[in-house]
């Protein structure tokens, strides 16, 4: 029998699992739609001893009650005891983007009955915390780009052959444009002085020298750098001894555009050379900007 991985994509209706789902095809994974919990077993047992046996194996799971959390849990605990690599992926997005999307594509919501909209999106939240809180990784698609949602889970389907390090996402954001719901740790760098109102820098970005130089040379920026990496290799550690894979990592300003895209560059350069000590854990380190580009 091969040894095999399965991934579960799970989410709100109209977070992007179908599009999450596209993206494990087209990286060459078995991919099933709306399997039962009670039959995904049967079918990764099936797909690891069939006559055209797959190791990578993706399913799309939906949830009209509050029992797929617990479901879910037991079901991956089995899978594991038997050898197979488990993960789980959750689709996330804004209640108002949701009803956005599914006014556009003029759809009814999954749970909708004689309620509105926004109550069928209420009640499957509700149902979907647990499986949220236990998942490896959450992609917020509110305001994501496709392609970058396409990068994201391309990296994360072939992340899946590394399970022995972390994944670190550092995002840039900017608060103006609303917090990043998929971020384990939310940090707020407008402690720093603000470029923006130095006519030489306002057009630039954090990813320009001169910004960069700028921001990480005010006080107090080093000695943030550097304890906020430690921060991230402590938890990075409990991450992994409680077998979570993906950390992902906001670092906001204003608007997305000087302060936190520089700290966030910052932080991956120290926390690459942390790794490259020895010492600690082993990252597959990205960096992000959510909303440079925007204003």
């Amino acid at each position: 029998m091969a040894e095999s991985t399965v991934v579960f994509i799970a989410g709100m209706s109209g977070a992007g699992r179908s599009a999450a789902a596209d993206v494990f095809e087209d990286e060459g994974w078995y991919v099933a739609d709306n399997v039962p919990v009670s039959l995904i077993g049967k079918l990764v047992e099936l797909a690891r001893t069939g006559g055209e046996a797959t190791s990578r194996i993706a399913m799309v799971v939906r949830g009209t009650d509050d029992h797929l959390a617990p479901e879910l849990a037991q079901l991956r605990a089995d899978l594991e005891a038997a050898g197979t690599t488990v993960w789980q992926v959750f689709l996330d997005a804004s209640d108002e983007v949701l009803v956005r999307r599914f006014e556009q594509v003029r759809r009814r919501h999954p749970l909708q009955t004689d309620d509105t909209l926004i109550e069928a999106i209420g009640r499957e939240r509700d149902y979907l915390v647990g499986v949220k809180e236990q998942s490896d990784l959450v992609i917020d698609t509110t305001s994501l780009p496709v392609a970058k949602l396409r990068e994201t889970l391309t990296n994360a389907a072939q992340d899946t052959e590394q399970p022995a390090s972390l994944s670190v996402s550092i995002q840039s954001f900017g608060f103006k444009y609303g917090l990043p719901i998929d971020s384990d740790l939310v940090t707020d760098v407008r402690f720093l002085p603000n470029p923006f109102w130095l006519p030489e820098l306002r057009e630039h970005t954090g990813q320009d020298e001169a910004v960069r130089d700028y921001v990480l040379g005010q006080e107090g920026a080093d000695e943030f750098a550097r304890l906020y990496v430690d921060i991230i290799r402590l938890v990075a550690d409990g991450y992994l001894r409680e077998g979570k894979r993906y950390m992902s990592v906001g670092i906001g300003c204003t608007g997305g555009k000087h302060r936190s895209v520089a700290m966030a560059e910052e932080l991956a350069r120290r926390l690459g050379e942390a790794q490259d000590e020895g010492d600690g854990p082993k990252f597959e380190i990205r960096v992000m900007h959510r909303d440079l580009g925007r204003e």
